[in-house]
């Protein structure tokens, strides 16, 4: 087991792990790692989940508890994870009147062409889900929809 986690870590990855064990069998669906680590607040990106061993399709691959939390310890220790206030500074950028709102089309872009990219379905329930209007210059606040992108736990399905 690892060791440097904390007893109530232990807890809440033995928790967690529990939602995830559909079928009870002491086992989740390696399909729904970055799921589990998601809701133990960690931000794995979708490369650092395949090297955990996470899958693409459910049923490939089944993960017991006593595998699931080294792969938490080490996520934990990742540097590659972004916070909130990364993810602000980020949005930042786009902020051209300096108001805390940018283009609803660059945003767009941004989720479309940048990083891990959505894809057209993904991107329709990131706004549904998040989403505040745009006003009559086309720009959406951007700190509530990353909030409430974050607090929400906003999970993108990557099965086609």
């Amino acid at each position: 087991m690892a060791n440097d986690l904390k007893d109530v870590e232990i807890e809440k990855a033995q928790f967690v792990f529990s939602v995830y064990d559909w079928e009870g069998s002491g086992q989740m669906d390696a399909m729904d790692l970055g799921n589990a680590l998601r809701a133990l607040n960690l931000n794995p990106t979708i490369e650092l989940i395949g090297k955990m061993g996470g899958t693409q399709k459910r049923g490939e691959k089944k993960i017991k508890f006593e595998e699931f939390l080294p792969i938490f310890s080490q996520v934990k220790k990742e540097k590659e994870q972004g916070c909130f206030e990364d993810f602000l500074e980020c949005l930042k950028l786009y902020d051209k009147n300096e108001d805390g709102t940018m283009l609803l089309a660059e945003l767009t872009h941004s989720l479309t062409a940048l990083g891990e990219r959505l894809d057209d379905v993904e991107l329709e329930n990131v706004m549904k889900d998040c989403m505040d209007p745009e006003d009559d210059d086309g720009n959406i606040p951007y700190a509530p929809f990353l909030k409430k992108m974050m607090d929400n736990m906003v999970v993108i399905d990557h099965v086609k």
